[in-house]
């Protein structure tokens, strides 16, 4: 969901000419003593323009700001428009009786940000402050995205500090330290990611401009092809609905090379709403154990590549769940429009109700660094499915005609895990994504969507759907 944009201020320049009469000078004249000529010399050839004087250099224009500290603005901004054609799985809206199940809208955000750092010989401080605005026009038909709605809050607000040059033995930036409000992932998103909540009384669901935790507090050590990391996380949650989630924990990486990455993460969580029902009982004390791998092992065949994920949910009976994820992939990177062709499967374990244990996994906070991850889906898991009982296939061929233009198609197969009560086949639906990124220049990108999904047998049992969903979409993004 997600692309982030910016846009930027104004420069000032000051030109000044001058130019200076040119000068004439009298022969010397000859020394004492020496033989007049018997003739007046000829006269000299005349001297070469004097080149006017080089235009001074255009005075700074302050900021006000402190000139020691190292400044940096970036203005992101994006708009879309979304058409939604049998937007819901039910064939009738509750409050419609007319049967029309689309539905268009547009949202958009503004995102100023100014960062800035100061070095000395004890290290580095840095900080950040950024706010979004953002705000959904007209009401959308799936009531995830919200009605039509605006706001604007402070995004990143923190200070940290980093070593530099001061540990040499452990290298540059060895020790990192952070604190308010600041993003931070996991890996590529499977499972922590996003820090704060859109849609509803917010506004822009799909732009998701922000992230940023409402707190978090980082401690990282670098040392060599090792990254130890440790968190407290509280996330910015919607005020209509809130879990007062946090997490705490620890994240560990190994750099094998610049093509092989594991990883090994520990996660406590907590939702704890002091008294107040808790819409996810099975989060409060839940501990998250995680696995995972990117690589393309061979040297002599980078274009092949391999991930692995894995998850493991554990809060006594309230929750004993697995999630795992396992992808190849292929670039033809000697053939034109370099095609990439690469397949997936994701298992998100679903409730067994033959057991008191609560199977379910809970898909907790996933992100988004490619089209297909971790909202699977433009239709299924953008606005209906959780990873959460679920199985998906995930086969994607990937081009790129141009530099400026890439795109690509995804097909997806969902089915369900375990089978809710009144449902008989675990088929859920199918989906086909139509997807392409026109870099316009270095500030603008525009992308485009179209998608398809047919439900299946499962989804028309469970909500009495059978017309197929349709979804397109244009988003322009800026970044400065």
């Amino acid at each position: 969901m997600r692309l982030r944009s910016t846009l930027l201020g104004f420069a000032l320049l000051v030109t000044t000419r001058q130019a200076t009469a040119q000068g004439q000078t009298q022969p010397p004249a000859p020394p004492a003593g020496a033989q007049a000529p018997a003739a007046a010399p000829a006269p000299a050839p005349p001297a070469a323009p004097t080149p006017p004087a080089a235009a001074p250099a255009p005075e700074e224009r302050s900021t006000g700001l402190p000139k020691k500290v190292n400044w940096t603005f970036n203005f992101d901004a994006g708009g879309g428009m979304f058409g939604f054609g049998n937007s819901l799985y039910r064939d009738r809206i509750p409050d419609d009786p007319s049967g029309d199940l689309g539905g268009n809208w547009f949202e958009s955000y503004a995102k100023p940000a100014l960062s800035g750092s100061f070095e000395n010989a004890h290290g580095e401080w840095f900080a950040k402050v950024s706010a979004v605005g953002e705000r959904t026009f007209d009401t959308p038909p799936v009531p995830l995205v919200g009605s039509a709605q605006s706001s604007f809050k402070v995004e990143d607000m923190y200070i940290g500090w980093r070593s530099r040059k001061t540990l040499p033995s452990l290298g540059e930036n060895a020790l990192e330290f952070s604190l308010g409000r600041e993003q931070y992932k996991i890996g590529h998103g499977f499972l922590l990611w996003d820090g704060s909540a859109e849609g509803g009384s917010r506004g822009g669901f799909w732009s998701n401009a922000r992230k940023a935790w409402g707190f978090a507090g980082l401690g990282k050590l670098h040392a060599k092809n090792n990254t130890v990391e440790l968190f407290y996380l509280d996330r910015d949650e919607l005020p209509e609905n809130n879990s007062n989630t946090k997490v705490a924990g620890a994240n560990y990486e190994f750099v094998l090379d610049t093509a092989t990455t594991i990883g090994a993460s520990y996660m406590h969580f907590m939702a704890n709403l002091d008294g107040a029902n808790n819409p996810l009982p099975a989060r409060d004390g839940m501990n998250v154990y995680n696995l995972r791998l990117y690589s393309a092992p061979l040297r002599q065949l980078r274009q092949l590549s391999f991930e692995f994920e894995w998850a493991r949910e554990n809060n006594g009976d309230l929750i004993q769940a697995t999630a795992w994820t396992a992808q190849a992939a292929f670039e033809f990177s000697k053939v034109k429009w370099t095609p990439k062709l690469s397949y997936r499967y994701a298992f998100f374990k679903g409730d067994d109700p033959a057991t008191p244990a609560n199977e379910a996994f809970d898909p907790l906070l996933p992100g988004f660094y490619d089209w297909g991850t971790w909202w699977q889906g433009e239709i299924g898991g953008e606005y209906f499915l959780s990873n959460s009982n679920l199985v998906s296939h995930q086969a994607r061929l990937h081009l790129t005609p141009f530099e400026s233009l890439s795109g690509g198609l995804i097909g997806y197969s969902f089915k369900l895990d375990q089978l809710p009560a009144g449902v008989t086949s675990k088929n859920l639906l199918s989906e086909i994504d139509l997807y392409a990124d026109w870099k316009v220049n270095s500030n603008f990108i525009v992308s485009f969507v179209a998608a398809v999904a047919h439900p299946q047998d499962a989804a028309t049992q469970a909500y009495g759907r059978t017309s197929n969903f349709t979804y397109g979409m244009i988003y322009v993004a800026y970044a400065y």
